[in-house]
């Protein structure tokens, strides 16, 4: 039977982001970052609190090459703890069996906005009639609704995007925004990755919750876009300050038509200032923000000509 070492780390919401990037190089089929401390008669409807920690987790075989790949995390996480205080990881040992059902455990459906319910793919759940429900295997890529980052996209497209639109998910994880994007209001979502992983995740998701007509999913980058004809109504970008502020000094703004809308999260609410002086350079007006603990959306505009 196949062994699998489990690593885990706790950490605040600025911190695990940046662990889960490092981890997502080792972990088999992704990694999760799950909530914690949150009492299960609080996963009902709108009553999640914002959790004050995060779990980062991922698993990899326990093989020849286990000792080497724990070196590499600890070396990742050690360069980290020089821009950022961080704890060590832990690693455990365990079963296939235990380790399939692993990711299983830490998941329930929950309820965002007005009408989204995200549930794994091995929970049902019994919805109101207007109900949209995006059906996901949490432990395959980035993304499984239940990160704040994720939330308030989630919160952003029900609320202010008209129907009838190009979409863009840039840094598309899971596909959970795009596959929300489709079954609420776009005609077209074009799903981006750099990780040829999360691309084929994408698919499989967006076959599973019956909108693989309207998502293209594709690896690629921002140039890859920039370089493109393709240019769209409204963009979703999920990733992290400091990446959107370095995407904003490529002409990230150049992807959103004159008139259209962009929503950028992954964002802690000391940074947002910045990624709002970055956004203005590139040709975005920034008109409003949504918080949910410390992080923050930020919703912008392209002048119409």
């Amino acid at each position: 039977m196949t062994r699998w070492i489990e690593v885990s780390i706790t950490a605040d919401g600025e911190a695990s982001e940046a662990i889960a990037q490092e981890l997502h190089k080792w972990c088999h089929q992704g990694v999760a970052i799950e909530q914690t401390g949150i009492p299960p008669d609080k996963w009902d409807e709108d009553e999640v609190p914002p959790a004050k920690e995060l779990i980062v987790r991922g698993y990899f075989p326990e093989n020849d090459q286990a000792d080497d790949i724990k070196a590499q995390i600890n070396r990742a996480i050690g360069y980290l703890n020089m821009l950022y205080p961080m704890p060590q990881p832990v690693y455990n040992v365990v079963d296939e069996e235990d380790w399939a059902n692993a990711w299983k455990a830490h998941y329930h459906p929950v309820r965002i906005g007005k009408r989204l319910i995200i549930r794994p793919l091995w929970t049902e759940v019994e919805p109101l009639p207007d109900d949209v429900i995006i059906a996901l295997d949490p432990g395959m890529a980035f993304g499984t609704g239940t990160h704040p980052t994720t939330q308030l996209c989630l919160e952003a497209i029900e609320d202010s995007m008209p129907p009838h639109l190009d979409v863009l998910d840039l840094g598309c994880g899971s596909g959970i925004l795009a596959i929300a994007a489709a079954k609420l209001y776009a005609t077209k979502v074009v799903a981006v990755d750099i990780d040829e992983l999360a691309v084929k995740i994408t698919l499989e998701n967006a076959e599973q919750n019956g909108v693989a007509e309207k998502i293209v999913a594709q690896q690629g980058s921002l140039e890859t876009l920039i370089t493109s004809a393709r240019r769209f109504d409204f963009m979703v970008v999920n990733i992290l300050a400091k990446v959107i502020i370095t995407m904003c000094d490529q002409h990230l703004g150049d992807l959103v038509r004159p008139g259209g809308t962009a929503i950028f999260s992954g964002i802690i609410d000391t940074q947002a200032d910045d990624v709002e002086i970055a956004l203005r350079k590139t040709g975005l007006e920034p008109f409003a923000r949504r918080q949910q603990g410390d992080w923050i959306l930020i919703e912008a505009k392209r002048p119409a000509l």
